[in-house]
């Protein structure tokens, strides 16, 4: 089997150093497999992007010595497949017209905040129209055991619900499109940050419900701040700083616990990819879900 990975940032803001420690782990990994490393924009929420921010990416990543294979897949322009995905769900979608706050009334809590109470699973009530399409989900535990994080088990039914995979505004949710576009481009592994683990059950039981295989999981640490907060635009993450690409490629290495010399901090950044690639050992972050930056 070819390994075939991927990176997939949202274009809301600058590459970060949260976003570099994801798209370094998961080149690594690629490359100690011999494998494939593509890359996809996950575009799909208007909102909160950032105009000119995926060009943006994409010059920063070559900047700093990324090489992908084939083109640059936008989920924006691939709207008619996720259609189809849920074309062949079926029945195991249905219409939902609760607004979050409703929900966040009537709900117990789970492990991402509110659990969906079914309200709308046997149908919408008289005058009320539909905002969001939602997916069921049976109780039962779902596990999986994730590369770097151990077995992981979770009850969809009682710590999530029914959840949306087409959102009120029209826009395809992640999970949906996360697992149409892994299945489309034959992705064998995701690496990816601690921060999506808990949404991995979803994305097995969708990849179930529509007959695709199992990619092998790996969620590295995560970079939080001191308030314990994942580094991200709305956290005040600062972009790199690329004047000195080769010491951002450094701390994102030594953030990834791979123990970097400190002579690699001014080496060329061909030079560093190749100590990189010689010394990747991701068992050094076995566990480790978070790394702190002050």
């Amino acid at each position: 089997m070819t390994y075939i990975g991927r990176f997939a940032p949202s274009p809301t803001g600058p590459l970060h150093i949260g976003s570099l420690m994801a798209a370094m782990g998961s080149y690594l990994e690629a490359h100690a497999h011999s494998g494939r490393w593509l890359l996809r924009m996950e575009d799909l929420d208007p909102p909160r992007e950032m105009p000119g921010a995926a060009d943006a990416i994409l010059r920063d990543l070559e900047t700093l010595g990324f090489q992908w294979d084939g083109p640059v897949l936008y989920q924006s322009r691939r709207r008619a497949a996720y259609e189809d995905a849920l074309a062949r769900l079926g029945a195991q979608v249905f219409p939902c017209a609760c607004s979050r706050s409703e929900i966040a009334d009537s709900a117990v809590t789970g492990i991402e905040g509110p659990v969906y109470p079914g309200t709308c699973r046997d149908g919408l009530a008289p005058g009320k129209p539909a905002r969001a399409l939602r997916v069921r989900v049976q109780p039962g535990e779902l596990s999986f055991e994730d590369a770097l994080q151990g077995p992981i088990h979770q009850d969809l039914a009682q710590d999530i619900g029914d959840f949306v995979v087409r959102r009120a505004d029209g826009w395809h949710a992640y999970q949906l499109a996360v697992v149409v576009d892994d299945a489309m481009q034959g992705v064998t592994h995701v690496v990816r940050g601690s921060d999506l683990l808990l949404s991995t059950p979803r994305q097995l039981h969708l990849q179930a419900l529509l007959g695709l295989s199992h990619p092998i999981y790996m969620h590295l640490p995560v970079a939080v701040n001191t308030a314990g907060e994942k580094l991200s635009k709305q956290t005040g993450a600062r972009p790199l700083d690329l004047s000195q690409p080769a010491s951002a490629l450094w701390q994102g290495l030594d953030l990834l616990q791979q123990s970097p010399p400190q002579s690699l901090r001014h080496a060329s950044i061909d030079d560093i990819w190749t100590w990189a690639r010689q010394h990747w050992h991701p068992s050094s972050m076995s566990g480790l879900s978070s790394v702190e930056i002050a």
